[in-house]
């Protein structure tokens, strides 16, 4: 059953002393420290002054809050080039039962992209199994963003399968806590399997929200912690003792994935103005069989 909830809207920041902090967006900076360590200045000359205007002066409003390049080589570095090989691989051949299984669950999610705008951003678009649910749309371009050089190819022929011009897809190498492209520029961000492996869950929905442009669209599916039940081990139920048990693992076979993140959570925190979620448990995969799946609107 679809659950609907009602958010506030973004938070703004409030009153801010301008000797402390640098208003962006709606949000605060805290400005850093100059490092000198002599005390209070007791003269500081017009020149000097006028040198300092450049870093006090905020960024371009249609930037990302940090350099996508520098975000990507400090949260994901290039791993060796036969490993991203080999992963891009194992998701193109090993997600096939999956794929089939969350089939009708994307199917009711997608369509509701068809009366939507046509800029469309995929978040760790991987090997592309989503295009198939709204690549054929009439007029779509999309964005397909991910740390992994090597997915782009198999993007690309899904995407081509799918009925999306070669011109209409762009691929970036990036990630989501800075994401390549300017506010308020997306009718719609896709997001499927892909926050478990983040390394700043929070920050990422921020981007994602930046990126959106008003009345702009998320639609997510993520696999997430299992409900702890009181009747059972004191860790939680059994799947969720088993999650526990296997996280760190699964983190360093599975480039990052977390077993135990509450998205659901994270999501209805971001400030969305309506958000619908839905629960799902699938078969197919026993250690990330929990879901959620929705809706989140600007």
């Amino acid at each position: 059953m679809w659950c609907l909830v009602a958010l506030p809207p973004m938070a703004r920041a409030g009153r801010r002393r301008p000797s402390t902090s640098v208003p962006r967006r709606g949000r605060t900076l805290a400005a850093l420290p100059c490092g000198c360590r002599c005390g209070r200045r007791h003269l500081i000359g017009a020149s000097s002054a006028a040198a300092l205007i450049p870093l006090l002066t905020p960024r371009s409003p249609a930037a990302p809050p940090i350099d996508p390049e520098v975000m990507l080589e400090r949260v994901h570095p290039s791993r060796p080039d036969w490993y991203e090989e080999f992963y891009a691989t194992a998701m193109d051949q090993g997600m096939k039962s999956y794929e089939a299984e969350i089939a009708g669950y994307k199917a009711k999610l997608f369509s509701q992209l068809s009366a939507t705008g046509k800029n469309i951003l995929e978040l760790g678009v991987g090997t592309g199994p989503n295009f198939k649910y709204y690549a054929s749309n009439v007029g779509v371009n999309v964005i397909g963003v991910d740390p992994n050089k090597h997915m782009e190819d198999y993007a690309r022929t899904a995407a081509v399968s799918a009925g999306l011009p070669s011109s209409s897809f762009t691929f970036k190498r990036g990630v989501a806590e800075a994401l390549p492209v300017e506010d308020n520029s997306m009718d719609a961000v896709i997001g499927t399997l892909v926050l478990c492996s983040v390394n700043n869950i929070d920050m990422a929905l921020r981007e994602i929200y930046r990126v959106l442009k008003p009345g702009g669209h998320y639609l997510f599916v993520e696999h997430v912690a299992a409900p702890v039940l009181s009747v059972c081990v004191a860790d939680g139920s059994l799947l969720r003792f088993v999650q526990g048990a296997f996280d760190p693992l699964q983190q360093f076979v599975a480039d990052g994935c977390h077993l135990t993140r509450k998205t659901g959570e994270n999501i209805r925190g971001v400030g969305f103005s309506s958000l619908s979620l839905a629960s799902v448990r699938l078969s197919t995969a026993y250690i990330i069989s929990p879901h959620v799946y929705g809706v989140a609107s600007k």
